[in-house]
């Protein structure tokens, strides 16, 4: 694997470690002092007032390289915040009232799976026998790890509505990955101020007790770095491995977050916990391994990313560093290994490994 490839990789395991931290932090800081749509609405305006502050301070000293958001991209951002940010989080609070709390488990680990599907069927992503393994794998250890099988089970409204929550949230992050080449500061900024608003808002009418500025603050910090960075590094490993494979290995938040439990509550590890762990490991071995290679043509193309490169091939000479602007590359054929990066996005017959 090239190591570009391992960056995208602990960057999406990076995003699951802050992401899977979140739940024991929340527990320890937070306790019961806070409604949870209140608790949504801060954590999602934490992630976006603070991502818009950092890239602020980045645009004022020069130092975004990052490409900017336009009007093609819109449709994709205004439809990731409605499905991910505002239904998706709306449609599980209805649904997690008459749900057992072991199916609720059970049926938010079906996030990973619904990205996997929807990136296949509608956005024609290239997923190969080993990343499906890998997916399935770490899906199962997360249901180990999330679920309490000494509770009830039942199939009910409500647990049709969290697979719809989740299969949502699968078009966020499918709807995310199509703009994951442009700022993704700009873009953790605007889902989390709007869907972080709307909660604020929904909460005020619906008449629940607003918490002491101590808990606001609290959990405007917690909201920048497990939902603002984590989403960040989501961002940028879906630029490298595709929609698929990053929520795969996403997947991994849960031995995170019971790990923490381990540390800050001294919780002894359970053998669901063992066993979770050694499926996740394996998951992402899998993943790291994976080799995708195959003869594929490439249409020309005019893009904008964030990028670097030491010659004018994209058609001027100021090209030391990290850099973005409107570039175009010219059609071509060619067989090396691949992931389904920002410039490969085309169908084939799959030939993985």
């Amino acid at each position: 694997m090239k190591s570009n490839n391992l960056t995208f990789i602990l960057q999406a395991l990076t995003a699951a470690l802050f992401f899977g931290a979140s739940a024991p932090i929340a527990k320890l800081l937070l306790g019961d002092n806070i409604a949870p749509i209140y608790l949504a609405a801060f954590l999602y305006l934490g992630s976006g007032t603070g991502t818009f502050l950092f890239r602020l301070t980045q645009r004022m000293q020069s130092k975004n390289a990052e490409a900017d958001i336009k009007s093609p991209d819109i449709k994709w951002l205004a439809g990731a915040i409605i499905s991910g940010g505002i239904l998706a989080p709306i449609i599980l609070m209805i649904s997690l009232q008459n749900t057992p709390a072991s199916t609720a488990s059970l049926l938010l680990n079906f996030e990973g799976v619904g990205t996997t599907v929807i990136a296949m069927l509608f956005f024609k992503e290239a997923i190969s026998r080993r990343a499906w393994t890998a997916i399935i794998i770490i899906t199962l250890a997360s249901i180990f790890l999330s679920t309490n099988f000494n509770e009830g089970f039942g199939i009910s409204l409500g647990a049709l509505g969290i697979i719809l929550a989740c299969v949502l949230w699968g078009v966020d992050n499918n709807f995310t990955r199509n703009i994951s080449g442009k700022d993704p500061l700009a873009i953790v900024a605007w889902k989390g101020l709007v869907a972080g608003a709307f909660s604020f808002l929904l909460a005020f009418f619906l008449g629940n007790q607003m918490p002491s500025l101590k808990i606001i603050l609290g959990t405007l910090v917690l909201g920048f770095v497990s939902y603002g960075l984590s989403t960040m590094l989501f961002i940028r490993s879906m630029r490298g491995l595709g929609a698929a494979r990053t929520s795969a290995l996403y997947g991994t938040a849960p031995l995170a977050g019971v790990l923490l439990s381990i540390v800050i509550f001294s919780e002894l590890p359970s053998f669901f916990f063992i066993i979770a762990a050694i499926l996740m490991i394996g998951g992402a071995l899998l993943l790291i391994n994976e080799n995708h290679e195959h003869t594929h043509f490439h249409t020309a193309l005019i893009h904008e990313h964030s990028h670097s490169h030491d010659d004018s091939a994209h058609g001027h000479d100021d090209s030391k560093g990290v850099h973005s602007h409107e570039h175009e590359h010219p059609a071509e054929e060619h067989d090396h290994n691949h992931m389904p990066d920002i410039h490969h996005r085309h169908g084939h017959e799959e030939k993985s490994e």
